[in-house]
């Protein structure tokens, strides 16, 4: 049950913000689990700050003109979603994709607030991009966007300030005609973005990231759980892109079987085993996921990505965009005996379903806990940065796997000392609201 300031609270920004329903839904998930921290703290209503928690402290918008190799003129849209900057300065991903609009980057926006608290690393809430679509441009076509883009955000981002990173549609290749860019237009060489190329101050294990923080995440939940590991357990990923890439060599890394991974084609179905580095193959080359059964005429492939949901597992990690599995296939994996589920992606689970697998007594990783192994490494690679130092692969590793089992056990805890254990969804945002709020509280915010 919601408590009346949050309900309160929620209604003035569905009056305010109805088209935008992905933000909607990030609160609303938010405000569910957070009630009980309402009624235990009167200085939450008393000094109004979830209003100042819920609303960004900026969003920039510009447009973007650009020119094609044919000399043709076009304009984009650009963002960033500056949210929250009370533990620390701006931190968040730029995403390059036609689906870019202002509610889901302030939905990502809110979510990296949380995210990044729960790190432990003093960083604060970003998002950005624009509504452009890299895919089939040449490479001259990309680096004339990212400077005209480049352009404008420059003014807004520094180390202390806003330190962006890629995301969906910004490769390394991309992030590196951005920083070029803003060296240009600075004169300065400084860790003002993340996911560099290793050559020029980026870290070892960021490509990684992601992918491992969300297997050392799930070992822990399942030694914490089950007292067992990954050792023969059968596992499904969507997505076939980076986290989802990383995610499926690090499970079987561990001993897991992965035996399906999917994309905007379709599933490849694999009892014996995906072969990852064959897929990794085809979305580096942007072939279809189809042509895996070329290889490997024993695979079964359905263009349904949604058909993944229906194949019998023990882990489900869905990896690929937001609410891309809803309650109908949440009931499919229950009924198919799941007994994990961890989001690799942001809020790829549609609000009905995550009440689904938690009524159903499925244990369910969040998000917001689940895939900040990216963020942890941005961290990381800031602190190489600034100490103008470089670490070797497994120490930036080992320390990425002391940052995830501290996430685990602090959500875990967070959820044991408000009466449910298993319930991590109201431990990851009791604990990461917890920070924020006092933060801000501290400093007057």
């Amino acid at each position: 049950m919601m408590h009346e300031h949050l309900t309160s609270i929620y209604n003035e920004l569905q009056t305010k913000y109805s088209y935008q329903k992905e933000y909607l839904q990030s609160v609303y998930e938010f405000f569910e689990s957070i009630s009980e921290v309402i009624e235990e703290d009167p200085r939450i209503i008393e000094t109004n700050i979830i209003r100042n928690i819920v609303e960004p402290d900026r969003i920039i918008t510009f447009k973007v003109p650009w020119e094609d190799d044919k000399g043709a003129r076009h304009v984009n849209k650009g963002y960033r979603v500056q949210f929250n900057q009370a533990l620390g300065p701006y931190k968040g991903g730029i995403r390059f994709t036609p689906k870019v609009n202002e509610s889901i980057l302030k939905f990502l926006g809110f979510e990296q607030t949380f995210k990044n608290s729960l790190t432990g690393i003093p960083l604060g809430g970003a998002k950005g991009g624009a509504d452009f679509d890299p895919k089939h441009k040449s490479d001259q076509e990309i680096l004339r966007f990212c400077r005209s883009y480049m352009m404008e955000l420059h003014k807004f981002l520094g180390p202390n300030m806003d330190i962006p990173a890629g995301d969906l549609g910004v490769s390394q290749k991309t992030v590196g005609y951005m920083f070029g860019m803003y060296k240009r237009l600075t004169q300065r060489h400084e860790g003002v973005f993340t996911g560099k190329g290793t050559k020029y101050g980026g870290s070892l294990a960021r490509t990684e990231a992601t992918g491992y923080g969300i297997i050392y995440m799930v070992l822990a939940a399942l030694k914490t759980y089950f007292q067992t590991d990954l050792k023969d357990k059968i596992v499904i990923i969507s997505g076939s892109g980076n986290v989802a890439i990383h995610t499926g060599y690090k499970a079987q890394a561990m001993g897991a079987k992965v035996v399906a991974m999917s994309s905007i084609d379709g599933v490849i179905h694999h009892e014996t085993g995906i072969d990852v580095s064959y897929l990794e193959y085809i979305k580096d080359n942007n072939l279809s996921i189809k042509d895996y059964t070329l290889r490997y005429p024993s695979a079964i492939f359905a263009e349904n990505p949604k058909r993944i949901w229906e194949i019998n597992c023990d882990i489900a990690l869905p990896c690929a965009t937001e609410n891309e599995l809803d309650l109908e296939e949440a009931k499919k994996l229950v009924d198919n005996g799941i007994m994990l589920l961890a989001e690799g992606a942001n809020m790829p689970t549609t609000l009905d379903a995550t009440h689904y697998f938690l009524d159903n007594n499925i244990l369910f990783i969040p998000g917001k806990a689940c895939n900040a192994g990216g963020v942890s490494v941005s961290g990381l690679e800031m602190q190489q940065n600034a100490l103008h130092t470089y670490w070797d692969f497994d120490t930036v590793d080992q320390k990425l796997q002391t940052i995830m089992n501290r996430i685990f056990e602090d959500m875990y805890e967070t959820a044991r000392s408000y009466g449910d254990d298993k319930n991590l969804v109201k431990g990851a945002n009791i604990l990461s609201f917890k920070r924020v709020y006092q933060a801000m509280l501290e400093q007057g915010l």
